[in-house]
């Protein structure tokens, strides 16, 4: 089966323990969420989605703006992988 990969980088006006919790709550309710990161820089968080179409990118978004309070989502989709692997670069380790 096909799969559609998404990055979604998120920010927020809210910056306050309550709003996390929460917001930690709504990603991890998604089985569609591979990653989520808290990030520095311009956007607060980095979303990764696994998805089998766009339908499906534009149902988990609307159910992610349902659940909590985000002033700007953007996506981007994969066109190609060219890599990609869950192996740990460990030959820096002493």
């Amino acid at each position: 089966m096909p799969v559609l990969r998404c990055s979604s980088p998120c920010a927020t006006a809210q910056h306050n323990a309550q709003w996390l919790t929460r917001f930690a709550k709504a990603v991890a309710s998604f089985p569609e969420v591979m990653d989520c990161y808290r990030m520095s820089g311009e956007i607060d968080y980095l979303i990764r989605l696994a998805l089998p179409d766009i339908d499906a990118y534009d149902a988990f978004y609307k159910r992610l703006i349902a659940k909590i309070e985000l002033s700007d989502v953007t996506s981007m989709f994969a066109m190609e992988e060219i890599k990609s692997t869950t192996r740990l670069p460990l030959s820096y380790l002493p």
